[in-house]
């Protein structure tokens, strides 16, 4: 049977704490709480901190430590790695402060998507991309702190506790058995990706993700879960914007996922003409004299140049070399995005021309890396997209 972890500090929050655990059993759903205080406080929960923090690699002794700092982060990994070595978490609902939040949110972000999860938080009306990252994390504003129960605290943490009521007693059947194919996107990107899903029919089930930095984050959190069983990875910009300071970065671990799995994957470079920022305003100074484009207001775009876009192809390169599943990168000489055709404002055959030879000149198995003769979005393009992502699913994952 399922059960409704409830974790927190019982030495600091406990009396909220067994309010959501008793609200829960209401609701008539198990409850574990979990406590993760990291002082010397007496055993509580049903879990207690000693027993969470013998879940280190270094065991309780190294989360123990009596230094607050220190021992949130080792208790996080801790937290982490109790959880997922458990079969019977159906949901979690956290409460904390920005300690408690910094504790509490990583051990949900190791969960697969589709776990319930819930986060009360004093710092859920910031910010809160780190504590997030590429999860299904349901940030619930505390208002009041969470210091004592109170008429707002009880309110909030009512409705907290009633959604992941709701959400265990009312499960969300999986029904499509199609296999899960993983994309990437971008506005400038669109009409691959759309030629591409068209192509693919109704025989998948396609996965769009908006290439932002969490978009490419997210897909491959889904690779990692097991939940997306091939990938057409055909915008890799957030990798641009990671190596040059976008605002839509990657992390430094894109593609390991493809690489950890072995899905089968193809690739592409789009949207790898341009960095991303915010409003004209936004820009920093040090890119005075650069080539721009207003995608809207609130988006800037930046042209690469040829010396950058050499660095993104070092870096794929690198990436590629590390995958041990069936892969094809695909290099559209026509162009990269909407924007990079004859005519239009980041047409650079120079920059394109680096960044394929940088991609080529890496890569060591020579099978992996074909040009086409086309711009990313004309038929042409989609049509060897297609192509090479059968060719490589039919070959399965190699783990």
């Amino acid at each position: 049977m399922s059960s409704a972890y409830v974790i927190g500090t019982h030495d600091t929050k406990g009396a909220e704490l067994r309010h959501v655990a008793e609200l829960l059993t209401a609701a008539g759903v198990a409850v574990t709480s979990v406590d993760v205080s990291t002082t010397d406080s007496p055993p509580s929960g049903d879990v207690s901190a000693r027993d969470v923090a013998a879940h280190h690699p270094d065991g309780a002794d190294a989360v123990l430590t009596g230094d607050r700092g220190s021992a949130v982060t080792a208790m996080a990994l801790a937290l982490a790695r109790f959880l997922v070595s458990r079969d019977d978490v159906g949901g979690v609902l956290g409460l904390g402060g920005s300690g408690g939040t910094a504790l509490v949110t990583p051990a949900m972000r190791a969960l697969p998507v589709g776990v319930p999860k819930i986060m009360v938080s004093t710092v859920a009306s910031g910010d809160v991309a780190p504590y997030v990252g590429a999860a299904d994390i349901a940030m619930v504003h505390s208002v009041t702190d969470v210091a004592g129960l109170n008429r707002i605290s009880r309110l909030v943490l009512g409705n907290a506790a009633h959604m992941l009521a709701g959400a265990l007693t009312h499960p969300i059947p999986v029904v499509d058995d199609r296999p899960a194919v993983g994309l990437t996107m971008f506005g400038v990107t669109t009409p691959a990706v759309t030629a591409v899903t068209e192509r693919l029919g109704d025989a998948v089930d396609a996965l769009v993700f908006h290439a932002t930095g969490t978009g490419g984050r997210a897909m491959e959190k889904l690779v990692d879960d097991g939940l997306i069983s091939s990938v057409l990875d055909l915008t890799t910009t957030e990798i641009a914007d990671l190596l040059v300071g976008g605002v839509m970065a990657a992390g430094e671990d894109r593609l390991d996922a493809i690489a950890r799995t072995g899905v089968p994957y193809v690739g592409s470079v789009g949207a790898l003409d341009m960095v991303n920022f915010g409003g004209p305003a936004t820009v920093p100074a040090r890119f005075a004299g650069r080539l721009f484009y207003e995608h809207n207001p609130q988006v800037t775009l930046m042209r690469t140049t040829p010396r950058e876009n050499a660095g993104f192809g070092r870096f794929l390169a690198r990436k590629l070399n590390t995958l041990t599943g069936p892969a094809v990168f695909l290099l559209p000489t026509g162009g990269v995005s909407a924007l990079d055709a004859p005519g239009l404002p980041f047409h650079d055959p120079e920059a394109d021309a680096a960044l394929f030879e940088a991609v080529e000149a890496g890569v060591e198995r020579p099978d992996v890396v074909r040009r086409v003769a086309a711009n990313i979005n004309d038929p042409g393009f989609a049509d060897a997209a297609v192509a090479a992502w059968r060719e490589v699913a039919a070959m399965g994952p190699v783990r």
